[in-house]
Formats: structure tokens, C-alpha cells, sequence
């Protein structure tokens, strides 16, 4: 059944990431409209969120805010699907890089790096810094998808640009023969899930309420002694996008614990509050605001 789905799928996909520019965005607003007014996906969760983050915002605010979003999430979808067959150039073009220097720099020091980001802006083509000829690798750690056809599929777009997708169950023991092998790497996580309860060892404010973080990028870097990077990406306009490496920590073992997530969590929340439409809204980030802290969980109030 899974390869029936896939394949009655795949060519409408790959009509899709063919069509020109100018055509594949007048898809994404057909999309946007049915996801929107049509379907109103997640559109009650979109609400409370946006509604509890920004309590000082009128109805009016909250709706044009919304609206954006919606524009912005189906797009990166659309982008997503793009990069079946996006060109080298055309992707070089689309993402750039405005300090690729940091990443030459931390190649001296032969060290592999994490690149920690949130679902803000776009992750989906940050493949881009493959092709700039560096000595390093790209790994994205993902959550594996359950159909194994569309598994293989997004594995594949990412070896497109000599990326690889792991897991989160096989991020530690690769990068750890990686690092026997002398191979060095560039690590890209997105940080921001909110862990199940039984896992949640570490509470701090994220956009104004205490919640379960996720702490195991930080663990890794440690663990592994990498470079820890925030992936700060701006959305200049429809289809652009402009990244900038800001340094978290060059030495992951002597910071305090907690420090680095703390770190990647006040740049997030920066851009968020700045322009909160390319945040990724119709996740439940904060289901758990009002679930009482386990007496062994580490609480933190960032300022």
C-alpha cells in the first residue's frame, strides 16, 4: 500500500518541482488558498499560538499574521518538492550565504560542526553550502518518515547535493565513526520539538511560557566536542533566502550546562518576535505549559 500512495504521488511531485518559477509559485498560492480557506489546516492550534505569544496583538494582527504564515508554510512546502530537480545554480542563486568564511575558519581547526536551527524561515535548502567546495560533508539528522517510498525519496534529494539524511538514533554513532575516521562534518538539527514528558529533564521560558526542552543537540555537541553554530536565516523575499552562521560555541565542553540551548533558544525567539510569520506555527510547542515540572527536571528562567 505504502508504494501505491507513493507512486500515485510521485509524478504529481515531480510536474510540480519542474514547472518554471514564475508557474510553481501560482501552485503554491492555489495551495494556500485550499489549505487556508478551504481545509483551515490546524487553523484553531495556529490561533491559540499565535494568540499566546502575542497577547498584546489585536484580532486583526493576529489574522494578517496568520495569513502570511499560511502563504510562507506552503511555499516551503512547495520548495521542498523543488529540490527534486532544482538546478546547482539555481539553488547557489536561492540560498545563499552571507559569512561562508566562518565555516573555512572552523575547517582549520579541524573540527566538525553542529548546525543548530528551529523550523523558522526555511531549512529545506540549506544543501546550498555543499556547493561551495568545502572539506566538509552535510548530514541533516531527521525523524525518519513511516513511508519507507517517500523515506527514500527525501534521502535522495538530499544526496543530490552530496547531503545524507540520518536519524536521530544513528546521529551519535555516525558522527562518533566519522570522527575515528577523520571525517569531518557539518551537522544540521533542528532544535526546537518539544520532548515527550517522560523525557523532559529541562524546563525554561520559550516566548513567554515554561516548557520541556530539547537538550540532546546540546548533549551531542558536547559528547563530541563539536562547533556549535545557530543557522540564522532571513527570508528576503518569495523564494529567497539569506543565511548567516552565528557562532554559539567554539569549545561545547567548557560551557555550563544548559548554556548552549539557552544561547539557541534567544537567537530563535529574536527572529520570531522581528517577523513571526515564518515561524512554524501548527506545531503544539506548548502543550505542556501547564503539565506540572517532575521534581527531578532542571528549571531555568532566561532573562
Amino acid at each position: 500500500m505504502q508504494g501505491l500512495v507513493f507512486w500515485l504521488v510521485y509524478p504529481f511531485l515531480w510536474l510540480i518541482s519542474i514547472a518554471p518559477f514564475w508557474l510553481f509559485y501560482k501552485i503554491s498560492d492555489l495551495i494556500y488558498f485550499l489549505v487556508y480557506h478551504i481545509i483551515g489546516y490546524r487553523s484553531k492550534t495556529v490561533s491559540e499560538n499565535l494568540r499566546l505569544v502575542f497577547p498584546e496583538k489585536s484580532e486583526s494582527e493576529i489574522k494578517e499574521i496568520k495569513k502570511k504564515f499560511y502563504r510562507h508554510m506552503c511555499d516551503m512546502f512547495l520548495e521542498m518538492i523543488k529540490s527534486i530537480s532544482i538546478s546547482n545554480k539555481q539553488l547557489k542563486s536561492r540560498f545563499t550565504f552571507t559569512n561562508i568564511e566562518e565555516i573555512e575558519k572552523i575547517l582549520k581547526t579541524n573540527k566538525s560542526i553542529v548546525l543548530i536551527c528551529g523550523h523558522y524561515a526555511s531549512y529545506e535548502w540549506v544543501n546550498a553550502l555543499q556547493l561551495y567546495g568545502l572539506d566538509y560533508k552535510g548530514y541533516g539528522v531527521y525523524k525518519k518518515i513511516k513511508n519507507k517510498y517517500f523515506d527514500k525519496m527525501v534521502k535522495d534529494i538530499r544526496g543530490r547535493f552530496d547531503g545524507e539524511l540520518i536519524t536521530t538514533i544513528q546521529a551519535t554513532r555516525t558522527i562518533e565513526q566519522n570522527q575515528e575516521k577523520g571525517r569531518l562534518g557539518v551537522y544540521a538539527m533542528i532544535a526546537d520539538q518539544s520532548p515527550k514528558i517522560s523525557r523532559a529533564k529541562y524546563w525554561t521560558e520559550f516566548l513567554g511560557y515554561q516548557v520541556p526542552v530539547f537538550i540532546g543537540t546540546e548533549k551531542l555537541a558536547k559528547t563530541t566536542d563539536m562547533v556549535v553554530l545557530y543557522l540564522h536565516v532571513v527570508k528576503l523575499k518569495r523564494g529567497f533566502y539569506e543565511a548567516t552562521f552565528k557562532p554559539i560555541t567554539y569549545e561545547p565542553r567548557e560551557e555550563p550546562d544548559y548554556k548552549i540551548t539557552n544561547a539557541f533558544l534567544t537567537e530563535l525567539e529574536k527572529q520570531i518576535r522581528d517577523e513571526p510569520e515564518y515561524y512554524l506555527w501548527t506545531h503544539k510547542r506548548w502543550k505542556h505549559r501547564n503539565t506540572p515540572i517532575p521534581n527531578k527536571a532542571i528549571t531555568f528562567k532566561r532573562d
